[in-house]
């Protein structure tokens, strides 16, 4: 039968005639042979096997072997034996040499065969010596991948007790023994495969026999430790790390930094070849080890070695960047190296040049892991810049390049700058090992910045810590109406139930961002203030004519005729609204009224208009001139006359000259306006020169002479700029007023009076002036004192046959955007004035850090206060309180808020305030916030929250719900609810995921191994053998680095 099977493969028959002779001769297999025609067909399928000319040839020998094999296992156990296998092993088959990988898959599928033969136990122990032989021969990547398939499937081969030992350090000598020279992606992969599968044996082994893998390790650092320049270990030792306990790290690095036998220029080779190991496309945490042994050697100061290795990597490092496979480990040794080397620009330097290329190139992309990588690398490069100040020739590209990336504030760099540094106390081992991410201990949700985002999120953390605001948008019932109320509320309801440490709001951000902001590019928090109080308003008011219009149909309606809404809309917006039934949230929360009154000084007679207001604009007041700013109590004012009527101290034309005109000062040339007034267009944002009106009653008497510029020897307050704002102004020159008596301008006086006050009195101080001479709005970095309790002059105005709280005036809510000196009406309604101080708490401050109204940074500062809770109640609440020491000229010192001022300097008041700071929540205290401006210059208070005190929240349609108004928010609706469980179900699978993740790759590296490798239940990408990604690891393979 052997020669009827030679001469057939050797014939020039056709192949399929071939095929179906083979078949019968594998049939025959089950008759009767003898010992020696069983022999004869074992030696030509060996020969066939090993020596076939073509693919069918070899095919034939194995399936004919196979079936002779297994019909005549007695003769075929004769035939592989010892001598035959060492035969194969030393000296090869024929022409065939010892080394090829044929021998060895011969060899392999001959045991398989054999398998339940007695017999086999002589091969384990024969191939337990010759696998040794082997290894120490250092073979190829391919034969040494074919032997540890064949001690994969059967381990006994494997050497046991000392001589296990050897071989995994020999197994680790030829692992760094191995090079791939080509270039072409099916080499690459096959060479990765090829070291992966001996990694793979290695693991098995230190799983089964723990005492094999401390002496391994030795080895591999031994290997990247030589001197030798004769030789380079492979960078595919770095396959062996995923393979290393993480638990392990502290002990071994530990070991090594301290190790004195272990020279410094030994260690320097090992650090540099580790750093070459991230080059190795499926090893894990190979960053982290590197990170590890860095942090070692800064704790035994031994910076020589560091400073040597950084200069002599960092570029590698940043190279590798460009790699998908590499680049999130290289990116975290990148940043430690750069945020530690802190002694000089040296090694920040060297990567300069290469940066623009980098970010133009992932900018185009496109990708969302591009603009995630991009978004932590701009953040590093700044935080460098920030230390290696005074290059602007190398910086300014860069500055270009990453403009439109968020850009970190002064605080946070130097947070990580500090924490970073390699005489850092944080600088430990512990601290490079990843950790579950979840809220803060504060329980506030943070705001992800989607990309110079941080004036909204700024903004958004003020409106919510307003409680009373919070707890209203929470309890509307907004079910089928896609309103930008709704998403605020959704927004509100995930801040405040969220499991997640920060919240992305894409969709209100995408909603409520004005039409002319620039994405990705920084904006003015105060003019999205605006822009979005103005728009809720607007919005609720139409709402309420189409509910009105159509009551059987939802609020969000469409089939309304949108011009009959628009037109009923401003018939209402025109129309005096007094009573709260009437007013939308934004007016009973935030909206307050002035009363304007201009004097004319040539014929005295008098005109006054009330305007509704949701912030006021506070300027800068001349320093010299703050102490002369004195308000007169209406009942102590000498211009108090019988019957208690206020008259307005007007001065004459001879007093002219000793008033100070605020108008013609022009110290501050700004673009935002005094107050925000409800009901105008959005596109009438533009501003006017800010003027500051004072008190009807009051007079101020300054020097004319008073240099016009912010700033001076004591530090103003909030108060003061207040002051600034009430003060009379007198219109002369170009500001002249068109009296209608006189029916010419004239000279006049300006009053401006708060008649009511706003439950949430927003204050937004004006510090961008505008530079006429070099076309920029530059800063006005002055600091500004915040007290915690404010006083609110309110002047509520009567009819003189009334004296009730209800009060009558002439108001003209039309032409609110044309010139307010021009239009306003003489009016000969006789008034009298009942003045109050209301109390304010101050409750939030966004605070912007920076030179410019175009850069810089956005953070808050707040606290939660309710409408119910008591001024004097705030005394008894722990915290360290560093009030001005500047007296307020509206707080007198035997007044009810100065005691309250007084007693919280001597209280503290533990995590009451909050810092709010993009995705980072954390806890601070009313000294932090006073203090800000002093500590770092650039970072000042810009927009201010006081909350009215000793009120309700004046919502009193509401206030009956629960008591969950007072102890706490209203219950959401079941949307919301429904969305928010939704979401936090999806963050604990993702996060149990992770958890399994990192627990399979620990039970992986660990000592007590899983006898059949991984299980079949590895998530998918996480730490199976593949590396992720599923299949090979491989999602780019064109880009694989070595």
């Amino acid at each position: 039968m052997d020669k009827i099977l030679e001469g057939l493969v050797s014939s020039s028959h056709p192949l399929s005639l071939k095929r179906v002779i083979v078949r019968k001769v594998v049939e025959s297999a089950e008759h009767w042979l003898d010992e020696a025609q069983c022999e004869a067909m074992f030696d030509l399928t060996t020969r066939l096997i090993l020596e076939g000319q073509d693919p069918f040839q070899r095919q034939v020998g194995h399936q004919v072997l196979e079936a002779y094999a297994r019909y005549h296992r007695p003769e075929f156990e004769s035939f592989f034996n010892k001598t035959f296998v060492l035969g194969l092993l030393q000296q090869g088959y024929h022409s065939l040499d010892r080394k090829d990988v044929a021998i060895l898959d011969y060899i392999h599928n001959g045991l398989k065969l054999i398998m339940s033969c007695p017999s086999v136990l002589d091969l384990f122990s024969l191939l337990q010596v010759e696998v040794l032989r082997m290894v120490c021969e250092r073979p190829e990547p391919q034969l040494c991948a074919r032997l540890s398939d064949l001690l994969t499937d059967f381990v006994q081969c494997i050497p046991k007790g000392k001589l296990s030992i050897t071989f995994c350090q020999q197994l680790v000598r030829t692992i760094g023994h191995f090079q791939c020279v080509s270039t072409q992606e099916k080499e690459l992969r096959e060479y990765v495969s090829q070291v992966t599968k001996v990694s793979n044996l290695l693991q098995n082994i230190w799983k089964a026999e723990p005492s094999t893998l401390l002496p391994s390790l030795q080895e591999v650092f031994a290997s990247i430790s030589s001197t030798d320049t004769s030789f380079e270990p492979s960078v595919a030792l770095a396959s062996l790390v995923q393979h290393i306990p993480l638990q392990m790290i502290t002990v071994l690095i530990r070991s090594l930094t301290t190790d004195p036998n272990v020279k410094d220029a030994s260690m320097t080779q090992a650090l540099c070849r580790m750093i070459d190991w991230l080059s190795w496309p499926l090893a894990q945490h190979v960053d982290t080890w590197v990170i590890a042994l860095l942090k070692g050697l800064a704790a035994v100061q031994k910076f020589t070695i560091l400073i040597d290795v950084t200069l002599l990597k960092i570029e590698l490092v940043f190279n590798r960047l460009w790699f998908p496979l590499v680049r999130p480990g290289a990116l975290a040794v990148l940043s430690h190296m750069l945020l530690s080397f802190q002694h000089s620009p040296e090694a920040f330097h060297l990567i300069v040049p290469h940066v623009v290329s980098l970010v133009h190139s992932f900018k185009s992309d496109g990708l969302p892991s591009s603009t995630a990588f991009l978004v932590q690398l701009t953040e590093l490069i700044h935080c460098m810049m920030y230390h290696y100040s005074g290059f602007p020739d190398l910086y300014e590209p860069i500055l270009e390049a990453i403009k439109d990336f968020p850009k970190p504030s002064e605080e946070k760099i130097k947070l990580i700058l500090s924490q970073s540094a390699w005489t850092s106390q944080s600088n430990s081992l512990a601290s490079c090992l990843s950790r579950l991410s979840g809220k803060s201990e504060t329980g506030k949700t943070g705001l992800i910045n989607l990309g110079n985002t941080c004036y909204m999120n700024s903004v958004i953390q003020a409106l919510f810590m307003a409680t009373d605001f919070r707890r209203q948008v929470l309890s509307l019932n907004l079910n089928g109406c896609n309103s930008l109320m709704k998403k605020l509320q959704h927004l509100f309801a995930f801040l405040a139930h969220t499991q997640r440490e920060a919240y992305a709001p894409r969709v209100f951000f995408e909603a409520s961002r004005p039409p002319w902001f620039t994405p990705r590019s920084q904006q003015d928090c105060s003019e999205y203030l605006r822009f979005l109080l103005d728009r809720l308003h607007e919005e609720e008011k139409i709402l309420k004519v189409q509910s009105s219009y159509k009551p059987s149909e939802s609020l969000g309606c469409n089939e309304t005729s949108l011009q009959e809404v628009a037109s009923k809309a401003a018939v209402l917006a025109e129309s005096p609204c007094t009573s709260d039934g009437e007013k939308t949230l934004i007016e009973k929360m935030f909206g307050g009224k002035l009363r304007t009154h201009i004097c004319c000084l040539n014929c005295r007679s008098t005109s006054q208009k009330v305007e509704a207001f949701t912030d006021l604009s506070l300027a800068f007041c001349p320093s010299s001139s703050v102490e002369n700013l004195s308000f007169q109590d209406p009942a102590s004012s000498p211009s108090t006359q019988d019957g208690g009527l206020m008259q307005a101290s007007v001065p004459g034309p001879s007093e002219e000259p000793g008033v100070y005109n605020p108008a013609t000062a022009a110290f501050v040339c700004d673009s935002a306006m005094n107050e925000r007034m409800l009901g105008s267009p959005s596109d009438e944002f533009c501003c006017t020169e800010n003027a500051c009106v004072p008190s009807e009653s009051s007079t101020i008497l300054v020097n004319k002479d008073v240099p016009q510029k912010p700033g001076g020897g004591s530090t103003p307050s909030v108060t003061d700029l207040l002051n600034y704002f009430l003060a009379p102004e007198i219109l002369t020159g170009d500001n002249q007023y068109y009296c209608e008596n006189c029916a010419s301008l004239q000279n006049a006086e300006k009053t401006m009076q708060i008649t009511e006050e706003p439950e949430y009195l927003i204050l937004t101080l004006l510090r961008f002036s505008y530079d006429q001479k070099y076309h920029v709005r530059r800063k006005i970095l002055d600091n500004v004192s915040l007290p915690l309790v404010l006083e609110l002059p309110v002047k509520r105005t009567t009819s003189f046959s009334s004296l009730s709280e209800s009060w009558s005036i002439d108001v003209d809510f039309t032409d609110i955007s044309e010139n307010l000196a021009k239009k306003l009406k003489p009016s000969g309604t006789e008034e009298t004035c009942c003045s109050r101080l209301v109390p304010y708490l101050l409750s939030s401050v966004v605070v912007h850090s920076g030179i410019s109204s175009e850069s810089g940074h956005y953070y808050s500062y707040a606290r939660n206060i309710t409408g119910t809770e008591s001024s004097y109640q705030m005394c008894h609440q722990s915290e360290t309180l560093a009030l001005a020491s500047s007296q307020s000229h509206f707080l007198e010192r035997n007044s009810p808020s100065a005691v309250i001022e007084q007693d919280l300097e001597n209280k503290e008041m533990s995590k009451e305030w909050f810092l709010f700071n993009d995705s980072r929540v954390t806890f601070t205290s009313f000294q932090s916030v006073q203090k800000i401006t002093s500590r770092f210059p650039k970072d000042t208070a810009y927009v201010l929250l006081y909350k009215k005190q000793n009120s309700t929240n004046g919502l009193s349609g509401n206030s009956s719900t629960s008591g969950l108004w007072v102890n706490g928010d209203p219950p959401l609706q079941k949307e919301l609810m429904d969305a928010i469980t939704k979401d936090n179900k999806l963050y604990l699978q993702e996060q149990e995921l992770n958890a399994r993740a990192r627990a399979l790759q620990a039970a992986s590296a660990s000592c007590s191994f899983r006898p059949n490798g991984f299980d079949d239940n590895d998530p998918p990408g996480s730490c199976g053998p593949t590396g992720g990604g599923g299949g090979g690891g491989f999602n780019t393979v064109g880009r694989l680095v070595f």
